[in-house]
């Protein structure tokens, strides 16, 4: 009965130490100012992404899909003034723990040193293959579209990079609706060689595979984008079976 009545008094002393904790970790991130050597700062990366949730309520699937330790290059469909490569690392990194990195940053202040810090990348191709080499998750855009219901074109000589470099490469579809809240990323699995060739072919035909690939999840979420209903039931039914098994 005392060890009871011990437990009893303490368990409101607890609850506020662990409140205390979550508390103090989420401040440590927020004002840590953490550079590492590709200049991301996890800090403002942190800062940036709280503030960034104030307009989109993201959701992603498929991080399963990412390799734990290893790099791999995440190519993602980019509509345009959708910034999608950054919203998919920002995303990405969050859900997974791990630092993503994303290619396109320019090299001009005040925006370059800005989006290095948010783990940007320049569309350098001997960049991006030391950052995979170097064991980075980064995300590439493709060519810019006018919607979410197809995806463009795939620069090849970063597929190429990510080949010479022995890392998966995984495609990604963004969808968005300038009207709404709603974001989502969705990963899936790594698209393997269509066949094993030397030269320039074998990243063509990969890169062919991985627009398939993207057009195939684009479609399979309904390419929302649009901004009218039809866009959301896919999502819809992601959230109601996400409920369901919350509610077991």
């Amino acid at each position: 009965m005392t060890d009871q009545l011990a437990s009893v008094v303490t368990l409101p002393v607890r609850g506020a130490r662990a409140t205390a904790a979550t508390t103090l970790g989420t401040l440590r991130r927020l004002i840590a100012d953490d550079v590492d050597d590709w200049g991301r700062d996890d800090g403002f990366v942190t800062r940036f992404w709280s503030v960034a949730g104030l307009r989109w309520s993201t959701s992603i699937g498929g991080v399963e899909y990412l390799p734990r330790r290893n790099g791999a290059l995440i190519v993602v469909n980019a509509r345009r003034l959708a910034l999608a490569p950054v919203l998919a690392a920002l995303a990405i990194g969050e859900a997974s723990g791990r630092r993503v990195r994303f290619v396109g940053r320019p090299d001009v202040a005040p925006f370059g040193p800005a989006m290095q810090r948010l783990g940007g990348l320049l569309a350098d191709v001997h960049e991006v293959a030391g950052a995979l080499r170097a064991g980075e998750l980064v995300v590439l855009g493709a060519g810019h579209t006018t919607s979410n219901e197809r995806c463009g074109i795939i620069d090849h000589a970063f597929v190429g990079a990510a080949l010479a470099a022995g890392v998966a490469v995984i495609p990604g579809a963004t969808m968005s609706a300038p009207t709404g809240r709603a974001a989502r990323v969705e990963l899936g699995p790594a698209v393997r060689r269509p066949r094993r060739r030397r030269g320039p072919l074998e990243e063509l035909e990969l890169a062919d595979a991985l627009r398939q690939r993207i057009d195939d999840l684009l479609a399979e979420y309904g390419a929302a984008g649009t901004g009218t209903p039809l866009d959301w039931v896919a999502w819809m039914g992601d959230w109601a079976r996400a409920l369901a098994g919350t509610a077991r």
